[in-house]
């Protein structure tokens, strides 16, 4: 019991400390945190949490350990903001994943992205098929922001008192030249099918291709290796 208020007035100094210490540092919302901004989260953390449990260390030691690891973020925030330069190195850099509606292939292998991570980011911002999108940045906080081709940008149907149209979910049939199966079963279509679709589009291999789609209602969408001479 006799460890308990020590405990308590740690947990609580603690907590003052590091609100006292984000609210000087800054406002940044936890979706927009950096690389370097989610190490020093994971930092402070640690060295409340490793005090508290530590018997040799107490309130002045918790202390000084956020007040000379603040001082450190401080000055590189600072920095940041007086040299542009420095701030590729510290904060990171955004990456153009596709340009020109083409998959930047290069760049998702730089930055360890695949081709189910991105549909994923890109179905968060309503694109629910790669062919609609005309930009992606991948930025430094790790979202993806989407600039829509011209074709799939408001104003929408109802705002033309169009008829309306069904639905069509996207299918991945092939990725990194590899054919996936289910999805094209769930197409209702064969192997022979996709190879007559590629040879359409003068690609003589699955293994050419980086990416394929389907749609209902629509041609093969084929994005092949782009061979760098």
């Amino acid at each position: 019991m006799e460890n308990l208020l020590p405990i308590f007035l740690d947990s609580v100094f603690g907590f003052i400390a590091l609100f006292l210490l984000v609210k000087v540092l800054g406002k940044t919302q936890i979706t927009q945190l950096t690389p370097f901004d989610f190490i020093a989260a994971l930092i402070l953390g640690e060295l409340v949490a490793g005090a508290l449990f530590d018997k040799d260390i107490g309130i002045v030691e918790i202390g000084f350990s956020l007040f000379l690891w603040g001082t450190m973020l401080f000055i590189t925030e600072t920095i940041t903001q007086k040299y542009k330069g420095t701030r590729g190195l510290l904060e990171g850099q955004p990456s153009i994943i596709i340009r020109h509606g083409q998959l930047i292939r290069e760049e998702m292998k730089k930055n360890n992205l695949d081709i189910n991570q991105l549909q994923h980011m890109l179905r968060a911002k309503d694109a629910f098929s790669i062919q609609e999108v005309a930009y992606a940045i991948l930025e430094t906080n790790g979202t993806v922001s989407v600039m829509k081709k011209s074709t799939y940008q408001q104003p929408t149907r109802g705002d033309l008192n169009l008829v309306p149209e069904a639905a069509r979910l996207s299918l991945t049939l092939v990725n990194d030249g590899e054919v996936i199966w289910d999805n094209l079963k769930e197409a209702n279509h064969t192997e022979e099918w996709l190879e007559d679709e590629l040879k359409k589009q003068e690609v003589n291999s699955v293994k050419d291709v980086f990416y394929a789609e389907w749609t209902d209602g629509k041609d093969l969408f084929v994005l092949p290796f782009v061979r760098r001479s």
